[in-house]
């Protein structure tokens, strides 16, 4: 699925000019650009909101790189996505509070580490908040409702004013961590609930991402993440197409690898 940058669109200016910014992934940007760029790679370009955030203790703005309009375009697939984009939020503010230490790549979590990690991630959670303005509402001072971004920031809110509050409170506010669980319920048919006390499930971050019928036939569209085969990410136009789709009246038939493979008991 193709998401070009639209003309005219503030999004993709800065992911424009963050591009063409010569610092890594990993450190700010010291380009001439207004907004100070903390983050890029091939998904995500996240800046740091100065002109007007809502907290005076940091304030990130994570924008999709493609120019995806609207959340509800997002699918089952895309939750590895969604996942980096949580933990990309983490790190990055919780490098603003503690600006001596450097950021590392959100990779997940290795098994051998959730004991470690689960105070530190309860804490985080508590303190954070990460997640989407849904349309109509917006935020008056970033009004952009047509290119998908998300919104971290430090609790308190203490510089968000009465009238903006209304697009961060839970009219108009979808958490990134209740999307995931949805999207895991509908694909797994079981209950997961959001939290802030992590659980295995929370550690797996491909966990729900694939659907398919009761006869082993995949169903999982593609995502709309830029897969890096350097660090073993299979392509995401690899996934069989949905059945009535376009793409699936492209490519007629299920491929020779959509069965989901049962077990032998």
């Amino acid at each position: 699925m193709a998401f070009a940058n639209k003309p005219g669109c503030p999004m993709c200016s800065i992911v424009s000019s963050a591009a063409a910014s010569p610092s890594g992934p990993s450190s700010p940007s010291t380009s001439s650009s207004p907004h100070e760029i903390l983050y890029r790679d091939d998904n995500f370009t996240a800046y740091r909101e100065t002109a007007n955030p809502v907290s005076s203790k940091g304030h990130i703005v994570v924008v999709f790189n493609l120019h995806v309009p609207s959340l509800y375009t997002l699918s089952s697939s895309d939750l590895p996505l969604l996942v980096t984009l949580r933990d990309l939020s983490h790190r990055l503010l919780s490098s603003l509070q503690a600006p001596s230490s450097p950021l590392q790549s959100p990779a997940s979590t290795q098994p051998q580490n959730l004991l470690a990690t689960d105070q530190s991630l309860r804490s985080t959670r508590q303190s954070f908040r990460v997640g989407f303005i849904t349309p109509p509402f917006k935020d008056i001072k970033i009004p952009v409702t047509d290119h998908l971004h998300a919104h971290a920031y430090v609790l308190p809110a203490d510089r968000m004013g009465w009238w903006r509050s209304v697009a961060y409170s839970s009219i108009a506010w979808y958490e990134v961590d209740d999307l995931i669980a949805e999207i895991r319920e509908e694909t797994s048919n079981n209950r997961v609930r959001s939290g802030v006390n992590p659980r295995p499930i929370d550690f797996v971050p491909d966990a729900g991402a694939r659907r398919g019928t009761a006869n082993g036939i995949e169903t999982t569209d593609a995502s709309i993440l830029v897969a890096d085969p350097e660090h073993g990410e299979a392509s995401p136009n690899l996934l069989p197409p949905t059945p009535g789709t376009a793409r699936a009246q492209r490519h007629p038939g299920p491929s020779p690898d959509a069965s989901i493979p049962h077990l032998q008991v």
